[in-house]
């Protein structure tokens, strides 16, 4: 597989790999890019060619790791994320549930119509199974929006077995009486937010979690600025419900001290630290050490 450059052609990528679509939305790229560059159309968009090759190249090659980060800016990587995860909430999600409510009605209604050609009860097994397909949408979406919902929380990948599960009962173990256009276009739309997920889970680990471990004082600033000014509704006084020593342990952790070194540090015992550490978990709802970075920049915690 050839990695793209700032040399290829971006009406070429796109006819190979459709996906990539709404990840170039992300980035305010529309279609009807002619015969443009990846840099010029970067150059058009106000860019960084950098940014838009690392996120493409690891979404079309799963063994791509970047080599260099250092020329992506943290305060444009995060506005990816943010971006992203309006994208998964306003359009991919909605897009599933609008496929899988159109199969269900439609699906539904066919079974009704031929239960009573053939004097059966029309609230039959069949119903019942596309009610446990919704089911299982809803149990995903509630699971899924509460992760999106917060950006900082990143424990493990995206949860996406439970898509996994709904495609595979479509495929295997549901009726073959019902709609086959609409069941397959529910299993095209949950098959591609699959993918989205694993490729974003990818950026993710090789390029957002390094980026925060490589932060400055300079990028620290910049980005805590760009957090708070830029998505004011997002700030919050959640660190008021922390007590002292619990930010003072917090602000500790995020410079990459383990629980025993916190508890020599401040003449603690080993227990006390993991006390305050599960009830920081517990406030925050952030688990990881580039979550609760994360948490405390955009709460003004992180000092120079």
């Amino acid at each position: 597989m050839h990695l793209l450059n700032r040399n290829t052609v971006m009406a070429n990528v796109l006819s190979e790999y459709n996906e990539l679509i709404p990840v170039l939305n992300r980035f305010g790229i529309k279609l009807g890019v002619g015969e443009n560059t990846i840099e010029s159309l970067c150059t058009s968009y106000n860019l960084n060619p950098a940014l838009v090759l690392a996120v493409l190249n690891v979404y079309i090659d799963e063994n791509f790791y970047p080599d260099d980060i250092g020329d992506i800016g943290a305060e444009e990587l995060v506005d990816y994320f943010h971006n992203t995860v309006e994208n998964y909430n306003c359009d991919l999600m909605p897009n599933i549930e609008k496929h899988l409510n159109a199969f269900i009605a439609i699906s539904g209604s066919e079974q009704d119509t031929n239960n009573a050609s053939a004097k059966k009860p029309t609230k039959d097994s069949q119903n019942q199974e596309l009610n446990m397909l919704n089911i299982l949408f809803l149990k995903f979406k509630e699971r899924m929006s509460e992760k999106l919902n917060n950006l900082m929380n990143y424990e493990g990948d995206f949860p996406d077995e439970l898509l996994h599960d709904l495609k595979n009962i479509l495929i295997k173990h549901l009726s073959s009486d019902f709609n086959q256009n609409l069941c397959y276009a529910v299993i095209f739309s949950v098959h591609s937010f699959q993918k989205d997920l694993a490729a974003h889970n990818r950026l993710r680990n090789r390029v957002l979690s390094p980026k925060l471990n490589q932060l400055n004082s300079t990028d620290i600033k910049q980005l805590q600025h760009s957090i708070i000014s830029d998505h004011p509704h997002k700030h919050d006084d959640d660190n008021n419900h922390l007590t002292n020593r619990e930010t003072e342990i917090l602000k500790i952790i995020v410079k990459g001290y383990i629980n025993k070194e916190i508890a020599d540090m401040l003449n603690i015992s080993l227990n006390t630290v993991l006390t305050h550490r599960k009830n920081i978990i517990r406030k925050t709802g952030v688990k990881t050490v580039s979550g609760l970075t994360f948490y405390c920049l955009r709460n003004g915690l992180l000092t120079m």
